[in-house]
């Protein structure tokens, strides 16, 4: 997964920058906010997600890890993808957005480009309690520890939703933390199996 990126900024548009590094130029999707905040030859560091899909690998671009771990985040919304994400990142920042979901504001949600009031409903509904440490001015951790984001990706090739994987892995953790167990201790096949377990048995 390619996370972070430093090179020189070879081309600018206003949805897109090329950044050369290490000789090769990887052109990176950002909002008109970033490429604002950026400098046609100037030396950049850009946090960045990698989206594959059948016929295409894009990577999207992010001046802080927060705005990354919301674009990662938002995503895991039912029918948001990252062009949908991107204009979320683009018109709210991390505090913005956790502020109006703690506080129910669906107007201030909708006004985003690509969303719409269900969309804005949906985006509140899943992730209402995942966003709360954003609207009481502690720092975010939009950014998944590495043994979690494994168990994600073990855990949704095995069939299981992102929102499922989620789920099975905070009741996984809750279990573990009530024996006064950390779960990043853990081995990650032994969590794997107390996932499977937690999400079979709340699938029914």
């Amino acid at each position: 997964m390619i996370s972070l990126l430093t090179g020189t900024v070879r081309s600018l548009t206003s949805d897109r920058a090329i950044l050369e590094v290490g000789g090769v130029g990887l052109s990176v999707v950002l909002t008109p906010s970033t490429t604002a905040q950026i400098t046609l030859g100037s030396q950049q560091q850009l946090f960045t997600s990698l989206v594959v899909r059948e016929d295409s690998l894009t990577l999207y671009g992010f001046l802080t890890d927060e705005a990354k771990g919301l674009f990662e985040l938002v995503q895991t919304v039912s029918g948001i993808g990252p062009k949908v994400a991107m204009s979320i990142v683009g018109a709210m920042s991390p505090e913005d957005l956790g502020r109006a979901i703690s506080q129910e504001e669906i107007s201030v949600i909708e006004k985003v480009p690509g969303i719409g009031r269900k969309g804005a409903q949906r985006l509140i509904l899943e992730l209402k309690g995942k966003l709360t440490d954003l609207s009481s001015n502690q720092t975010y951790k939009g950014h998944q520890p590495a043994w979690r984001e494994k168990l994600v990706s073990g855990l949704t090739s095995l069939g299981f939703s992102p929102k499922e994987a989620d789920g099975a892995i905070t009741d996984v953790v809750a279990t573990l933390s009530s024996e006064g167990i950390d779960a990043s201790t853990k081995d990650l096949s032994e969590l794997l199996k107390m996932a499977l377990a937690s999400g079979k048995s709340s699938r029914g």
